[in-house]
């Protein structure tokens, strides 16, 4: 198929959430559609993937100038990993100083003299990325936002920007809708991230997302990484309001045989460690616990969690970045931030790995001992989950997470809620209550796990492509390939 050769440039935003589906969906067009891909990002963003990519791969990585300090972020802040959540917007902001040195690489892509990769065809880029539209189309070339959330959680979040001033009048209220999306049923206040409850739709924020949204809408289609038959209402208000194609392409997931290591992050704890760790176990008895890369909570609400680790005597591998109100570069402080002797009676016991930072996290989900997932519902870490069977407790703490929460638990089933946000008040005895809920042998966890199962099967059809047979993800994939 010619179509198959073509050239695509990709496009993401500078955070690992948003990278890693990108070299998700790049080596897929990659490896089984005979893609040439070419993926663009700032120069620490690129070092980090080159050191992890397999010498396999022809994915080309090309750097674009991004000095953070011109921007009021500290030196070297290439990635909302390494920023405070105070600071990760102003990243966002900053990132709209790209659009020249965009549009020169561009120009200088469309006439390479070698040949090597060929004219691109289209550009990919991410949904905060709306002004490549207007490049992409001055070039002659076909363009398509990535949403790397799932398409609930995408809808939900479009919607909510939508109708920020009238958001803002009804989040006093204890529940609302959403005008233009009823089939999401009814929101709590609680269930708006920070950003949406502040907003009253004249302030930088909101104005910054409308200018986001608006440019968007130019794009020529929009690729979401979900599964049609598990997100129809999602996929359903995208097609309806954007009146665009809408392809629903996932689970995107970077297998742990390719040898991209999540996208350059280092492991503190090795796979090999883990799995022997994890091996001593047995079925069904660890809870893994991760608030992704750029996310953690409060410091008593730390304190919190840990108090109910050590009240549930359940296994667990914790993995642990500074609480809100230190530096997210901090050293670990196990003194300041987990009770007195925590940290010596877990050793002692064996029940449990508190891990700085990163951990292995696809070996620990695809462990036969792993039993649950308490995570901030981040779309990656849910389908890591799910793709493995293993149900969730969930804590939302940013963005849309909210909305991928409430999708888990009342479209799914597959989740229920511990706590809301990064300022809630949480007891540990709730939180034990509900640990026990998932983990133990209840009717509702049985119900979860089975849930749980049932979508590691639909998802793994949607990415099926043997014997003549393909899956929704594969069709959609090779029906945006052919528009």
């Amino acid at each position: 198929m010619a179509q198959n050769k073509e050239h695509i440039v990709m496009f993401p935003f500078m955070a690992q959430g948003h990278i890693i589906p990108f070299l998700a969906l790049a080596q897929l067009l990659e490896q089984k559609k005979g893609c040439t891909i070419t993926l663009i990002n700032t120069p620490l963003n690129i070092k980090k993937l080159r050191s992890s990519f397999p010498p396999s791969s022809s994915i080309r990585l090309l750097e674009i100038p991004f000095k953070s300090s011109d921007h009021g972020l500290p030196p070297d802040a290439e990635n909302t990993n390494a920023l405070n959540p105070h600071l990760i917007f102003k990243l966002f902001q900053a990132s709209l100083s790209l659009k020249p040195s965009f549009k020169h690489l561009m120009h200088n892509l469309v006439h390479e003299r070698n040949g090597q990769h060929g004219r691109p065809a289209c550009i990919i880029t991410d949904i905060f990325f709306g002004w490549t539209t207007e490049i992409a189309h001055e070039l002659g070339m076909r363009h398509a936002v990535f949403s790397i959330v799932g398409g609930f959680g995408t809808a939900c979040y479009y919607s909510s920007c939508l109708h920020l001033p009238l958001l803002k009048a009804k989040s006093d209220e204890t529940e609302f809708t959403l005008p233009d999306f009823p089939e999401a049923n009814k929101f709590h206040s609680s269930q708006l991230s920070e950003s949406l409850r502040a907003s009253n739709g004249t302030d930088p924020f909101a104005l910054y997302m409308k200018k986001v949204l608006t440019e968007c809408m130019k794009t020529n289609g929009f690729i979401i990484n979900t599964v049609e038959e598990l997100d129809r209402i999602g996929t359903m208000y995208l097609r309806k309001t954007f009146n665009l194609p809408v392809w629903a392409v996932g689970p995107l997931l970077l297998s742990s045989e390719n040898g991209t290591n999540r996208a350059g992050k280092e492991a503190q704890l090795t796979p090999k460690a883990c799995k022997n760790w994890l091996d001593a176990k047995t079925p069904n008895s660890v809870l893994y616990i991760s608030f992704g890369s750029q996310n953690t909570i409060s410091k008593s609400q730390m304190m919190q969690l840990a108090m109910a680790l050590e009240a549930s005597s359940k296994n667990f591998i914790w993995v642990v970045r500074p609480p809100l109100e230190y530096d997210i570069n901090s050293e670990f402080k196990a003194d300041e931030w987990l009770p007195e002797g925590f940290m010596q009676r877990i050793k002692t016991q064996n029940k449990g790995l508190i891990v700085e930072q990163w951990a292995p996290q696809v070996e620990i989900l695809s462990h036969k001992a792993t039993s649950a997932f308490l995570s901030q519902c981040g779309w990656n870490s849910v389908m890591e989950s799910l793709i493995h069977g293993v149900p969730l407790l969930g804590w939302p703490v940013a963005t849309e997470q909210f909305f991928t929460a409430k999708y888990l638990v009342e479209q799914l089933g597959v989740c229920v809620e511990v706590a809301r946000g990064r300022s809630c008040e949480v007891r540990h005895e709730d939180i034990v209550a509900k640990m026990e809920l998932v983990m133990n042998e209840t009717e509702k966890g049985n119900q979860m796990r089975r849930k749980a199962c049932e979508a590691k099967e639909i998802f793994k059809d949607a990415m099926k492509d043997e014997d003549g047979y393909k899956g929704s993800s594969i069709k959609a994939l090779e029906d945006f390939l052919t528009a």
